[in-house]
């Protein structure tokens, strides 16, 4: 059995892999966005990859929340500290709001 801060760091590192997977699909879709504009296709077309950039931006997103759940939340609740633990509740409430938008 892996020691749980072991797992975590196992989660953490697979995560900032896929994270940054994601960020690089990202920047070759908005490189093709580009060049779909400078090439004058047609709007429809360009307006499709832009929802798929957001629904792709957002998915990371949800990695990005996950993250400071499982790691810096969780770290201020085991901390036994109530102002760091309100701190991160609140940084996690208006992370939801603006994913939110």
């Amino acid at each position: 059995m892996v020691p749980s801060s072991e797992a975590n760091d196992m989660q953490e590192k697979q995560n900032k892999v896929a994270i940054q997977k994601r960020l690089a699909r990202l920047e070759g879709q908005v490189r093709g966005i580009s060049r779909m504009v400078e090439e004058d296709r047609y709007c429809v077309d360009v307006l499709m990859q832009t929802a798929a950039v957001r629904s792709a931006l957002r998915s990371v997103e949800r990695l990005l929340i996950e993250d400071h759940a499982n790691h810096c939340m969780e770290a201020a609740i085991q901390s036994g500290d109530p102002d760091q633990q309100r701190t991160k509740f609140q940084e996690m409430v208006a992370l939801l709001e603006k994913a939110r938008d």
